[in-house]
């Protein structure tokens, strides 16, 4: 029951990995505080993945599901 549930999951993550090919995140840093002046600098973070890691993952997913025990 284990060996199919992680099937499941690892085709999940492979077709949400497909679907989304990444995402980004954006950091505060504080480069001047003077007292009551404070100026912030916002910095963009992107993640990227290729989608043929989506594709190996649902491939790996539906072959672990086939084949797991009954």
């Amino acid at each position: 029951m284990k060996i199919k549930t992680l099937g499941v999951v690892l085709a999940a993550i492979g077709i949400l990995m497909i679907v989304y090919t990444g995402f980004s995140y954006v950091t505060k840093d504080k480069v001047v505080d003077l007292g009551p002046i404070e100026i912030n600098a916002e910095t963009n973070h992107p993640v990227q993945w290729s989608p043929i890691v989506g594709v190996v993952l649902l491939v790996g997913g539906l072959v672990v599901f086939a084949t797991g025990k009954k």
